[in-house]
């Protein structure tokens, strides 16, 4: 821990030895340790962000930043249970420290790799990846994902948050192949018929067939100018 968020100990006050001093007479926090325990916690959580998560940010707007929150095993075992089987080329969209596309390549879908724009979230999604023996078979590119042309990806992970989802639908509706299957995480395509589902609460996954999209997409075009 930082010097600064180490309980500390004052000589001659009362309570049995290892007894942390954070508490004054009462048990109470004092003030000033209660402001030095926020700043220390601030300060802690500020340079995680700058020195971990915000390089990869800096070139992307605001409004289609999307902080990195590391895929459970059970959501990561329902969206590739929606994808099992399926040819193609398997992408990650905001692929993290790479854990999507590691148990993709694992479960046959090849090849597989991530986009991400954070370097050390990349050099430890390549560092699993030599760990676990994938290190070549696999592929984690440091590209923007909103610059990059899906016309060849067959199966589609993405664990967003819900602010990209509309921008992102209009990307890949205009790119992918008409035997695409997209795999939301977490948030579910607000303007989208899911083909399947899978799991309940946070674990929820939802797959959508990229044909039925369209033509769902088409069918309501004609009905609003009718």
């Amino acid at each position: 821990l930082p010097a600064a968020m180490e309980p500390c100990w004052e000589p001659g006050e009362p309570g049995e030895p290892g007894e942390p001093g954070w508490a004054g007479p009462g048990g109470a926090l004092g003030g000033r340790g209660l402001l030095a325990a926020a700043v220390a916690s601030g300060v802690a959580a500020w340079a995680t962000w700058a020195v971990l998560l915000m390089p990869g940010f800096r070139r992307v707007p605001l409004r289609l930043q999307v902080p990195y929150q590391p895929s459970s095993p059970r959501q990561v075992a329902n969206a590739l249970a929606l994808l099992r089987g399926r040819p193609g080329k398997t992408v990650d969209l905001g692929s993290g420290d790479g854990r999507l596309v590691l148990e993709a390549h694992k479960q046959g879908l090849r090849p597989a790799l991530g986009y991400e724009l954070n370097p050390w979230l990349l050099c430890l999604a390549n560092y699993r990846a030599w760990k676990a023996g994938y290190h070549g078979n696999v592929s984690f590119l440091k590209k923007d994902l909103w610059k990059v042309n899906l016309s060849d990806c067959h199966n589609v992970i993405v664990f967003l948050a819900p602010s990209v989802k509309p921008p992102l639908a209009a990307k890949l509706l205009a790119e992918l192949p008409d035997d695409a299957r997209v795999v939301a995480g977490r948030f579910p395509f607000p303007c989208w018929t899911p083909s399947s589902t899978l799991g309940q609460g946070l674990e929820q996954v939802w797959a959508y067939d990229i044909k039925e999209v369209r033509r769902e997409a088409q069918s309501r075009a004609q009905e609003s100018q009718l």
